[in-house]
């Protein structure tokens, strides 16, 4: 599983732990999160994460 970060905030997206905050499952990988997906903290949108 890969983690990818906030380059705003510093949040971190786990793909193994998903984002319940933003309906995203458990097991999702980066590629399959949702094109409109939002940072939890700080409202980013997906282009600004980067794999860790």
């Amino acid at each position: 599983m890969a983690k990818y970060r906030c380059t705003i905030c510093g949040y971190e997206y786990d793909t193994e732990a998903g984002e319940e905050r933003r309906d995203v499952p458990a097991g999702t990988e980066w590629d399959d999160v949702p094109a409109d997906f939002k940072c939890p903290l700080c409202g980013a949108v997906k282009t600004m994460f980067k794999a860790l």
